[in-house]
């Protein structure tokens, strides 16, 4: 068998214990929870104004916020839980081929997995607001108003002006959706770094601090706790928005050819150097990495 294919295999494997198991369907059923929460206030923004919105607006100005997108990622330890994914078949897989591709295929699920999570996401907060929607792709006139009469920020929706003027709404929604990937894609390396290199409560820990670290690398937090005045706020914006991988994933802390902050490429670049570095530290370490099998005839 191919190396493709035993990493297929692996991939594969893993998928299949997600029929009836409890903690998969929680994980997507909470991140519904989620999505609709996070969504209602843009659904009754239209309602209240009897307007229309977009299918995919509910998704961008949900989204468009760090802190969203923290809570989303955060879901992921739920799915991940188990990493790096030892079960009753694992040493079958173990007997047959090489540590290295059995990573791979590890490797293989947490970007399939973390990429279907992230659809259903999208489709989430699209069907929340499907009463109140449609597909043209074009804003809507609930996207005018809380852009530009300064409403999204009485309600809390990052609805920005920028995001008006410079994208169609199916652009900017796979924009903020390649975003969050990303992110929740580096979560996922780190917690299965840790995780081979030092157990499985060293990758939580690991998951809560990187995730502490973005939300408290916040402008208006760091302004607050430091009083800084208005004129150094830019400086401070910017910098966190080098510093903090949650900043990065936010599509407003960009740089759209006004100011100093990363533009979007460079986003992908460092995410993904990022990605692959975690990679290459995990296929080091599991070649160290002391399999324990007690117990995963009932995983």
């Amino acid at each position: 068998m191919s190396k493709v294919r035993q990493i297929g295999s692996v991939t594969a494997y893993n998928f299949r214990q997600w029929r009836r198991n409890p903690r998969i369907i929680i994980t997507f059923a909470l991140a519904f929870i989620l999505c609709f929460l996070l969504s209602d206030k843009a659904v009754r923004f239209a309602k209240e104004y009897e307007t229309t919105m977009q299918i995919v607006e509910a998704f961008v100005w949900t989204f468009g916020d760090s802190n969203s997108i923290l809570l989303a990622s955060l879901l992921l330890l739920l799915l991940f839980a188990d990493m790096p994914f030892l079960s009753a078949g694992t040493p079958y897989y173990l007997m047959r081929i090489d540590r290295k591709t059995w990573l791979a295929g590890q490797v293989l699920y947490i970007v399939l997995a973390t990429s279907i999570y992230m659809l259903f996401i999208l489709a989430s907060t699209s069907v929340v607001c499907m009463s109140q929607s449609f597909v043209g792709n074009m804003w809507s006139e609930t996207a005018a108003i809380l852009g530009y009469s300064g409403a999204g920020k009485a309600v809390a929706l990052p609805a920005l002006v920028k995001t008006l003027e410079m994208s169609t709404p199916y652009e900017c929604m796979a924009t903020i959706f390649l975003l969050m990937l990303l992110y929740t894609l580096l979560m996922a390396f780190i917690m299965l770094t840790f995780n081979i290199r030092k157990g499985q409560l060293a990758g939580v820990v690991s998951v809560f601090v990187f995730s502490l670290y973005g939300f408290l690398l916040n402008p208006q937090l760091i302004k607050t706790a430091f009083e800084l005045p208005d004129e150094l706020m830019y400086k401070a914006n910017v910098a966190v928005g080098w510093l903090s991988p949650l900043n990065q994933a936010t599509y407003h802390m960009h740089n759209f050819g006004y100011d100093l902050l990363p533009r979007l490429w460079m986003t992908y670049v460092i995410f993904g150097v990022l990605i692959a570095l975690c990679f290459l530290l995990a296929l080091r370490s599991v070649r160290k990495y002391n399999f324990n099998f007690i117990g995963t005839e009932n995983g």
